[in-house]
């Protein structure tokens, strides 16, 4: 008999619970316009992804520049060059070519000289 008594309180206090957490939520009646904070991270992400791939692409195209042990991060429109090229010639080169891409705001040049073994 106890243990009836125990699980129908238990049972109200988890309906109340439910109750309470629902009248916290947003209403339908939000305006079409806004972008909830998950698509608007999504669509962020996927334009970093698509300015590393540009970059990586004119790197590669590039003539003198040896784009094989470059990695490009981006976020938010600034780009990253990390890696190593084989000459000096090249970092500033790719930093410049990086520059030149459509979206990109602003580069961060991390860019060493490959050691000689």
């Amino acid at each position: 008999m106890k243990a009836v008594i125990l699980l129908k309180s238990l049972g109200a206090g988890l309906c109340l619970i439910v109750a309470f957490s629902a009248y916290g939520q947003a209403s339908s009646m939000v305006p079409s316009s806004s972008v909830p904070p998950q698509a608007a991270a999504t669509s962020s992400k996927a334009a970093d992804h698509k300015l590393d791939r540009d970059v990586r692409r004119a790197l590669g195209k590039t003539k003198g520049v040896d784009s094989t042990n470059i990695f490009v991060r981006t976020r938010g429109g600034t780009v990253t060059l990390l890696g190593t090229v084989p000459n000096d010639g090249q970092i500033s080169k790719a930093g410049e070519v990086a520059k030149g891409v459509s979206g990109v705001t602003s580069v961060s040049n991390k860019l060493s000289l490959t050691p000689v073994h």
